[in-house]
């Protein structure tokens, strides 16, 4: 499976896992200006900006780590023209879902997680 199935693949997952913790998903990889957002989300009134990073596991580094400066104000860019496009006022969060499968079979779940207020 290549890199970008891979990342599709884990999108999936972390769409199905938001829906199991009651987040409502308003939009799929949203595209504004450099930036693109994963998954948006809504649980309650707050407004979660997600990035998802899947990984095999046994890596080096934490898929987080991919979430460098740069990409975290691409983000923050791409979720200031969502929130001015449909004129919202609620309250946001910047979230990052971390998705690790197993070394033996990419389509097997390791781990899922969830950091809140992740930048």
């Amino acid at each position: 499976m290549n890199t970008k199935l891979i990342g599709a693949y884990g999108e999936q997952i972390a769409a199905r896992y938001l829906r199991g913790e009651k987040y409502s998903i308003l939009a799929a990889n949203y595209i504004a200006g450099s930036g693109e957002i994963d998954i948006i989300a809504q649980k309650g009134k707050v407004i979660c900006f997600i990035e998802v990073k899947t990984r095999k596991e046994g890596g080096l580094f934490a898929p987080a780590e991919a979430v460098n400066y740069h990409k975290q104000n691409n983000i923050k860019s791409a979720a200031s023209a969502y929130m001015n496009r449909y004129k919202l006022k609620n309250e946001t969060r910047f979230d990052i879902i971390e998705v690790l499968l197993s070394e033996e079979n990419l389509y097997n779940v390791s781990s899922i997680n969830h950091i809140k207020n992740a930048f």
